[in-house]
């Protein structure tokens, strides 16, 4: 990675960030993402003005936890965004994003779903997607009862959370069963293959890097080796770029940093999406790197990126 490319804040940022290799010990990664999200969740200010009730969804007999949060201010019935965690398919937590999904309810002022979907290497391809699916359904039959208008229902993610909605959105399409009306991709991961300039353009192993990307959809897609990945012909459900047919998905934004390496897919997503007749808004943030806007929130680029989410979110609900 070209460091004169990134943002100032963030190289300051990035200076004191340590090398780790992810996949040595998983275990150990998954408590150390957790504990880093719980560390940053404490520096910044507490959010009275959002509650939050937990659940568990029974769906093809898997139980899966939702936490359902609510602007406590707001009118019900209020439009909702199922969300799903990032975590390069292999970790993260509905725990982990606590925080950061009650600071999107108090900017969009919509109710959140939060989806604790099941792991890979554990639960490979469908299960953590099938997790989703059966939170989608759940937030539209339960509508009523939950306060949510069900004309207004949208799917969002960030990075691995990101390719599962935008995998979901297909799904949803194709199934039928519920109408899922805005989709919002924050730096996607939807390309097993790639073979994009930026996503060999990214080695710094104090980010999410090209090695990391290929371990998890190594483990995501339940290959043996990352070589395998490179020409596996994956659902595209899984990895939504290789979906053939694009039309009549909902709306979508698409936010991601010009220096993390899912911008050329992104982009190449969202072109193709827009071929297809799909509104979307893509927003490339100069000088940023992977999930740079929660990973480094204080910095003036995250904040905007962070506003700029909300706003789309918001207008793609209201």
């Amino acid at each position: 990675m070209d460091l004169t490319l990134v943002d100032p804040d963030l190289k300051a940022a990035l200076a004191l960030m340590p090398e780790f290799d992810i996949w040595a010990d998983l275990e150990k990664t998954r408590a150390m993402a957790h504990q880093r999200s719980i560390d940053l969740s404490s520096q910044q200010p507490h959010i009275d003005s959002v509650s939050s009730t937990d659940y568990i969804v029974n769906h093809n007999d898997v139980k899966v936890p939702v936490r359902v949060y609510r602007p406590k201010a707001s009118q019900l019935p209020l439009p909702a965004l199922v969300w799903i965690h990032g975590g390069g398919y292999c970790f993260g937590s509905l725990e982990a994003e606590d925080y950061t999904v009650k600071r999107m309810t108090e900017a969009v002022g919509c109710m959140v779903i939060s989806v604790d979907y099941r792991l890979a290497p554990e639960y490979p391809f469908p299960a953590p997607l099938n997790d989703c699916y059966g939170a989608l359904l759940w937030t539209a039959d339960q509508a009523l009862e939950l306060g949510i208008d069900p004309s207004r229902i949208a799917v969002g993610g960030i990075s691995a959370g990101g390719g599962l909605a935008a995998g979901l959105a297909l799904l949803a399409r194709d199934k039928g069963e519920v109408n899922v009306i805005f989709q919002a991709l924050l730096c996607p991961m939807i390309d097993n293959h790639s073979t994009t300039a930026s996503s060999f353009d990214i080695t710094d192993k104090r980010i999410w890097n090209r090695h990391s990307n290929l371990q998890g959809w190594m483990h995501y897609l339940g290959q043996q080796t990352t070589a395998d990945v490179a020409f596996f012909s994956a659902s595209k459900y899984a990895a939504p770029s290789h979906a053939g047919d694009l039309h009549r998905l909902p709306p979508a934004y698409i936010g991601i940093g010009s220096v993390d390496l899912f911008v050329d897919e992104n982009k190449a997503y969202a072109e193709r999406l827009q071929q297809c007749n799909v509104t979307v808004q893509l927003e490339v943030f100069s000088g940023g790197f992977h999930a740079f806007e929660f990973l480094v929130p204080e910095a003036a680029i995250s904040r905007i990126a962070r506003q700029t989410h909300y706003k789309a979110i918001r207008e793609g609900l209201f």
